[in-house]
């Protein structure tokens, strides 16, 4: 407490953030438990904590109405510029920060005022086609999306019908890196390249750096490539909403868009199948009465795949919390804290058929998710075939012994190990258990699918070499 107080003084007054005592954030009690270092921080600071992100001084809103109250940005004072963050515009963010590039590429995430509403707009209406269902695209992507999944679990049962396989690293990652692959109208050989690559990159190994060269350089050739011959995928649609487009400005855009949907969609595929799996009985009749879309939600409430947002800076000094924030001083708001905020958290019926809408995880106000039916049904195909096509699926370590991915931003799982048992032989028609008028998971598409048809050659050896044999 005695530390709250210098602390909560020094900020009162004017001192910098940089001056202020610092909690560490990356600890192992937060790759483990990182609810439980989110409650240490409220009861010693409040709704707002002084904190050090892998060597940068932070502050973390942990507060519900602190969080949305910055998200709707009413005043117009937060920003997501780089430029405004004071210590990224002095120089003073070291240049190995762990984070920095995901930061450094400039993109609709880092963008406000006119620019960031021009950019959206055009997001907003390259999507509908894919996320409407009214709209032959949206129907054959959903076809797509379910003959992936089921290729997928065809690769990953390849022993026989009963055996052992890791659903993160054989059905998780690879499904969205295939959906993003065709929004993006790659074809053939140069889509399994590339793919493969999303994936390195995604994962931030020895090789990443290379497959990030290599994948800039093929989405630079694609934006060029659509604005000579444009088709019905979402970098053509993305050019004709906004035809200012430059091929760098267009291919950075689409990096993001691997990073947001190849990442976010499956980690939430990855937790929304823990939660199934290790929930029991419960958890897995829910499923069977199309409640698919339910599960997810109540998912995104208690494990949001995105705990902490990327920073915004006040363009003025601004009280939130118990602390003066000063012009320039980043924030990082935590949609995981603020779920678990009493004054939100306290209002969950945890036997109410429906849980609340009124959760972060999507965002809210002018950044506010433009995917989200995009994202939820790519999700619920994942779910949906899955559970139709295994009879059984049991974890074969502890639910909390599970490994999780260390970053200040996701919250994702390293591997989910499973014992699966097929209930059938191969891939057949979607239960109507899951094809409710909400959408929770599409109906055969009786349109003709141009994409292609099995998985990719390069794509199918690395998965069998995935295979876990026991």
């Amino acid at each position: 407490m005695d530390a709250y107080r210098r602390t909560l003084g020094a900020a009162s007054h004017g001192e910098s953030l940089e001056t202020v005592a610092l909690e560490p954030l990356m600890t192992r009690d937060y790759d483990t438990r990182p609810a439980l270092v989110f409650e240490r921080l409220r009861a010693k600071y409040g709704p707002v904590a002084p904190v050090e992100v892998l060597g940068v001084p932070v502050w973390l809103v942990l507060g519900y109405s602190q969080v949305l109250e910055v998200l709707r940005n009413h005043r117009g004072i937060w920003s997501k510029r780089l430029t405004d963050w004071r210590a990224w515009a002095d120089g003073r963010v070291p240049a190995d920060w762990p984070l920095r590039p995901a930061f450094e590429v400039n993109h609709v995430i880092f963008q406000e005022g006119e620019r960031l509403r021009a950019l959206r707009a055009a997001y907003a209406e390259a999507l509908t086609p894919f996320q409407d269902a009214s709209h032959p695209q949206a129907r054959r992507l959903r076809a797509a999306a379910t003959r992936y999944a089921d290729e997928l679990i065809d690769v990953m049962t390849e022993g026989g019908p009963t055996g052992f396989a890791d659903l993160c690293a054989q059905y998780a990652r690879p499904l969205p890196l295939m959906v993003v692959d065709r929004l993006l109208g790659f074809e053939g050989e140069a889509g399994d390249g590339v793919l493969m690559d999303m994936w390195r990159v995604l994962d931030a190994g020895p090789d990443s750096t290379a497959a990030l060269d290599r994948l800039l350089a093929a989405l630079a050739e694609l934006g060029a490539e659509k604005m000579a011959r444009p088709g019905d995928d979402l970098p053509s649609l993305m050019l004709a909403a906004y035809p200012g487009f430059t091929i760098d400005e267009l291919s950075r855009e689409l990096m993001m868009l691997v990073g947001v949907i190849g990442d976010y969609i499956g980690i939430l595929i990855g937790n929304t199948m823990a939660e199934v799996i290790g929930g029991g009985p419960r958890a897995r009749a829910a499923l069977s009465v199309g409640m698919i879309r339910e599960t997810i939600n109540r998912v995104v409430i208690t494990n949001p795949p995105m705990h902490n947002l990327s920073f915004r800076c006040p363009s003025v000094d601004t009280r939130l919390g118990e602390f003066t924030i000063g012009a320039g001083e980043p924030v990082m708001l935590s949609v995981a804290a603020a779920h678990a905020d009493p004054a939100f958290a306290g209002g969950l019926d945890s036997d109410a058929l429906y849980s609340t809408r009124a959760h972060l995880a999507w965002g809210a106000g002018a950044h506010e998710c433009l995917g989200r039916e995009l994202a939820t049904t790519v999700v619920t195909i994942a779910i949906s075939r899955l559970f139709e096509r295994c009879s059984a699926l049991t974890l074969t370590l502890p639910a909390d012994q599970l490994p999780w991915r260390p970053s200040p931003l996701i919250r994702g799982l390293r591997s989910l190990p499973v014992r699966y048992e097929l209930a059938d032989s191969g891939p057949g028609p979607v239960s109507p258990a899951h094809a409710s008028p909400q959408g929770d998971a599409p109906a055969q598409s009786t349109e003709q699918d141009p994409g292609p048809e099995p998985v990719r050659s390069v794509l199918r050896r690395f998965l069998r070499s995935l295979r876990r044999e026991r």
